[in-house]
């Protein structure tokens, strides 16, 4: 089956409003200049710049998404972002269970499908990341790790239509090193497998699972073709507009 690829930009903490814009407006430009995009483009930028980066993306056809929401609507929760506030402030989509999320914040899973239950409710896309450790790898426990996440994150109403899941090694985000493209292939046909038994055959054959863990244009084409891979959620390479095009571009 052939899923449409996502190019999916996580600006993490960085961008102030003049940059933000700027670069929303390249990648704008770029998407707009494509005739008929063979993949689907997100960024996410932190919260502060989300409506000078939607005005940029305005007409676009780039998505916009949040890096983490709250999974109630509103209250007192200082600090947090509800759905209906990224809703409202013209998203698409939310990065949920980012590795530094989890590890930084000591979120759950249990609390990433709370949240990604709620995400779904107000129509967002949930791209919902999963990963080992570097200690985790080393002891074997790579595909029993994300297993057990894959499982515990996915909210019932899970479809392919609202939901993405992003396969990043804690231990090759942001580090220079990539997982083995063997390792990459196995580890996304391993989470299919996992869809399935959650959501069904047909929920797993058309949902998108991204790489994501030091993409860069030199690397995309080799990990972009794996049968399993639909697209990458990419990092650092995304906050200069000429490399996550490159990414972008690199399977034509």
């Amino acid at each position: 089956m052939t899923r449409r690829l996502l190019i999916a930009g996580n600006w993490k903490m960085n961008g102030l409003l003049q940059q933000a814009r700027k670069l929303g407006e390249e990648l704008a430009s770029l998407f707009k200049e494509e005739k008929s995009p063979s993949f689907d483009m997100l960024v996410c930028p932190p919260f502060t710049a989300l409506s000078a980066v939607q005005e940029a993306l305005k007409d676009s056809g780039i998505l916009l998404g949040g890096q983490d929401c709250h999974f109630k609507e509103s209250g007192a929760h200082t600090g947090d972002i509800s759905p209906v506030m990224l809703k409202d402030v013209g998203c698409d989509a939310v990065i949920l269970g980012h590795s530094e999320r989890r590890q930084d914040h000591g979120e759950t899973s249990a609390l990433v499908r709370e949240k990604a239950t709620a995400a779904h409710k107000e129509g967002l896309l949930t791209v919902i990341c999963v990963g080992e450790t570097e200690a985790q790898r080393d002891a074997g426990e790579t595909l029993s790790v994300v297993g057990e996440q894959v499982r515990d994150s996915l909210p019932e109403e899970s479809s392919a239509n609202n939901t993405v899941i992003a396969y990043e090694p804690v231990w090759a985000i942001g580090t220079g090193k990539v997982a083995s493209v063997q390792d990459v292939a196995e580890v996304h046909a391993f989470i299919r497998s996992e869809i399935e038994k959650v959501l069904g055959k047909e929920n797993a054959e058309k949902m998108r699972i991204l790489y994501g863990g030091s993409v860069k244009p030199s690397n995309a084409k080799e990990l972009l073709s794996l049968e399993d891979v639909d697209g990458a959620l990419v990092g650092g390479a995304s906050l200069k507009s000429d490399d996550f095009w490159a990414i972008a571009k690199s399977q034509d």
